[in-house]
């Protein structure tokens, strides 16, 4: 069986109690930390007009992220397409590889990170249509290719590095799968967004694929939030507090996080039981040797050899516990990154 690779997928999140410049020093913590213990790539997302999430701008904290570390590959989960121009994104993405060649990735997502009207203000001319998002990543191409231009001329995106960011299509349907395998892109699966996406989604991919200079052949991977501990009652602990934190998000409720206390005390009814029971698809918990299994098998079911995960409900020392039994149970330090 061919080894299973892990990433870290990070949202910046200001905790109770903690500081916007504290969110962000842990994500830059948590990238060294997630090199030294074997992780092969770590991404950071893009969120807007949260009051709990301080990650609105992964191109930039990408800067320090990979000054920090030295071979862990550094990237966006995602850049939400839509929010930005095609142009802008190309030229801060060939800055990132011309500053870190060979270590950058670009994940690109549909989704707008936000609610509409904050969409609409990043970027006013969005119509939120599959139309303009497809234009917008042919343009995109075109950027990276040195092939974009009008009746006037050639436009480049500057600087013309001389590597290109690997590229991934963010994807938790069968829809932006599609995508990925018409551009020859890899395909990065969020189950920790839809619980019920099928292992159909990647075959469909793989068998569309179209191969590219980049992606001679078809690759993917699967993300999900991972809850790991030493005993049972603790991961149930920390279940607890991402299922109340997923159900917080279905009440329009993005902010401020919710105190561990306060949850631990917390008792659902039988409407948020079943709304939790609904999610289960969307998280993994459990001790080591646990964790391990349900990993193997969803890896194995999709037919990945790469698994990014969340662990954006946990507190700082079990997060980070968190990823160091993991690791330890993977034996990543053994694994070339």
């Amino acid at each position: 069986m061919i080894p299973i690779k892990l990433g870290i997928l990070d949202q910046s999140v200001i905790r109770d109690g903690s500081t916007v410049s504290e969110a962000v020093h842990e994500t830059i913590e948590t990238a060294k930390i997630a090199e030294k213990l074997g992780y092969t790539r770590f991404w950071v997302s893009e969120h807007h007009n949260s009051t709990f999430i301080a990650g609105s701008t992964p191109e930039v904290l990408m800067v320090k992220l990979a000054s920090e570390t030295s071979r862990i590959r550094i990237g966006s989960g995602g850049i939400m397409l839509p929010n930005h121009s095609a142009l802008k994104v190309a030229e801060n993405f060939r800055m990132l590889e011309t500053l870190f060649p060979g270590r950058i990735d670009l994940g690109i997502g549909r989704a707008p990170g936000t609610d509409r009207l904050t969409s609409s203000l990043l970027n006013p001319s969005n119509d939120f249509s599959e139309s303009s998002y497809l234009r917008q990543l042919d343009h995109l191409q075109h950027f990276f290719g040195d092939t974009a231009g009008t009746e006037r001329g050639f436009i480049y995106a500057s600087p013309q590095s001389e590597t290109t960011p690997v590229q991934w299509i963010l994807s938790s349907s069968g829809g932006s799968s599609n995508i990925a395998a018409r551009y020859g892109m890899g395909l990065a699966v969020a189950k920790f967004i839809n619980g019920f996406v099928t292992p159909d989604v990647v075959a469909t991919y793989r068998r569309n694929f179209r191969a590219t200079e980049q992606y001679p052949e078809p690759k993917a991977l699967l993300s999900i939030t991972v809850l790991c501990a030493e005993t049972e009652e603790k991961a149930k602990e920390m279940r607890k507090m991402m299922d109340f934190i997923l159900l917080e998000f279905e009440r329009g409720k993005f902010g401020p996080f919710p105190k561990v206390e306060d949850v631990r005390k917390y008792s659902f009814n039988m409407g948020e039981l079943e709304r939790i029971r609904y999610n289960s698809g969307r998280i993994i918990s459990g001790t080591p040797d646990q964790v391990k299994e349900q990993l193997t098998k969803l890896a194995n079911d999709f037919e990945v050899d790469e698994i990014v995960i969340s662990s954006m409900g946990a507190c700082v020392e079990d997060r980070i516990r968190s990823f160091e039994l993991i690791s330890q149970e993977f034996n990543l330090k053994e694994l070339p990154i």
